[in-house]
């Protein structure tokens, strides 16, 4: 039987309990969902309520479960707006997120738009914010440049 996940403190702990393996995950974006909201705020059982108070009940052992990435199999539609429900979050970004997790997806098209700007945008995706802003900043500058 496995053990449950611990509450993380919401900010208490100063060390990391979670077990390594599920810290150096690289597909955990719903598990990291869970595991932020609950170190920031609610206990698991809070988000149990949550979920059910929603009509989409998910049990406190789910999401300690989820939270550790234990949970192997992609959640069913009904469970992932119960976790909306629970974390506050829209569904549809814990929709992408376990999408990710579990089924590998990336987001790799933008629909609408030609080559050049899906090459811009997956580009700055990948700066940091201090850089992001200093490219928007550019941009913005050339466009009042090309107005004068």
């Amino acid at each position: 039987m496995e053990a449950p996940a611990p509450d993380l403190g919401r900010g208490k702990a100063s060390h990391d309990p979670l077990p390594e393996a599920a810290r150096d995950m690289d597909r955990d974006d719903l598990s990291r969902l869970v595991r932020d909201a609950n170190y920031n705020g609610p206990s698991y059982q809070e988000m149990a309520d949550r979920s059910e108070a929603a009509g989409h009940p998910v049990s406190k052992p789910y999401f300690q479960k989820l939270a550790t990435n234990a949970i192997t199999t992609a959640p069913t539609p009904d469970r992932l707006r119960g976790i909306a429900a629970a974390l506050r979050k829209p569904v549809a970004v814990i929709q992408r997120a376990a999408a990710i997790q579990f089924l590998d997806y990336q987001a790799t098209e933008l629909s609408g738009y030609d080559d050049d700007v899906r090459v811009i945008v997956a580009h700055l995706a990948g700066m940091d914010p201090r850089e992001r802003k200093r490219w928007r900043r550019m941009l913005e500058a050339a466009d009042r440049a090309d107005e004068e």
